[in-house]
């Protein structure tokens, strides 16, 4: 018999993404009977309030996933890469916000608005991979494109917020702005360079091919989600001083001719996106007005000149709920839906 309420728990529960997690938990009331809420050492014995009650956050250890039907994670990759097969053979189906498993074989990389149906494939580890979140947002955007023109190129730069660093990644930017306005001494200890007032082309670390592994999680993980390895992808990937909300400029090139008026009404139709494409009056998507919420922002939407098929676009959207904590949260709402 199918359950009506499932045992979750929530792995780097203190953690931006971990917090965000419960959040949405709460706010699209998700059936949640037992949550258990799991942090490192460092973490534990913190309250965290879900639905008007008070939870102590535990140590996730090997025993923690026992009698648990969902784990939400998001902890360290290392940290995920040692217990979520635990927590899968324990029973418990987890939804892995880091790259650990992203580009393993034998486990889902899920966008539900972009290929719910491969989420059938969970059961060959009981892990389901949650992408990174500049890849999230482009991919919402990218395939209705692709279904109406197929898409064969895509260059993409990004402009991505310190929130996708983390909590401490935040906070170096207001001490840094405060220093600056102040005339103190700016103190580094995130990134390698000041980011307040600045721009760091620079996400994660650097490869042999002289890009950065978060550029080639945005080649190689776009091609898994929508399942087509032709699609020639290249990226640039830059921290900006913004709080929260990544930022896309991505230009397309299609197979078939699209319009920039086709290409919003196919995007005005789609899942997830919300088309903000009005340059006479200054409306665009906005970094400031994406953030806490659920939506993908497309706006700046025009041909591009320069080739016969091509589109530029301007994609925006709350890294850490749809980029992260949402995307997870809705994978595990289809997970109960049809497979639990």
């Amino acid at each position: 018999m199918k359950k009506e309420k499932y045992n979750v728990a929530v792995a780097g529960a203190t953690g931006a993404v971990g917090n965000e997690m419960i959040s949405i938990l709460a706010q699209r009331n998700f059936p949640v009977d037992r949550l258990k809420l799991l942090a490192s050492t460092r973490g534990a014995g913190t309250k965290l309030e879900f639905k008007g009650k008070q939870y102590t956050v535990e140590v996730m250890d090997e025993n923690s996933f026992a009698g648990m039907d969902i784990g939400l994670f998001s902890p360290g990759g290392s940290v995920s890469q040692k217990f979520a097969p635990i927590a899968g053979k324990a029973g418990c189906v987890v939804i892995d916000n880091t790259s650990a498993f992203r580009m393993d074989p034998e486990v889902p990389l899920i966008v539900p608005e972009v290929n719910a149906h491969a989420i059938a494939g969970y059961h060959k580890k009981n892990i389901i991979a949650n992408p990174n979140c500049s890849t999230i947002q482009m991919v919402v955007a990218l395939k209705p494109i692709h279904d109406a023109a197929r898409i064969k190129r895509v260059v993409v730069s990004t402009y991505q917020s310190v929130s996708g660093t983390g909590k401490r990644a935040i906070k170096e930017l207001e001490n840094q702005v405060l220093a600056v306005y102040n005339q103190q001494e700016i103190k580094r200890e995130v990134y390698p360079h000041q980011i307040a007032f600045n721009c760091l082309p620079h996400i994660d670390v650097f490869l042999e091919n002289g890009y950065t592994k978060e550029e080639m999680k945005m080649v190689n993980e776009t091609k898994k989600i929508m399942e087509d390895d032709s699609i020639r992808i290249t990226a640039t990937t830059v921290r900006v001083p913004v709080f929260y909300s990544h930022s896309e400029s991505v230009n397309i090139e299609t197979e078939k001719k699209l319009t920039a008026n086709e290409v919003r009404e196919i995007l005005s139709k789609a899942p997830g996106v919300v088309v903000v494409d009005n340059p006479k009056k200054s409306e665009y998507p906005l970094a400031i007005h994406a953030a806490g919420k659920d939506e993908t922002f497309v706006g700046r939407i025009r041909e591009d000149e320069s080739i016969p098929n091509g589109i530029n676009m301007w994609i925006v959207s709350d890294n850490i709920r749809k980029g992260a904590a949402l995307n997870a949260v809705q994978i595990a709402e289809l997970l109960i839906q049809k497979y639990l």
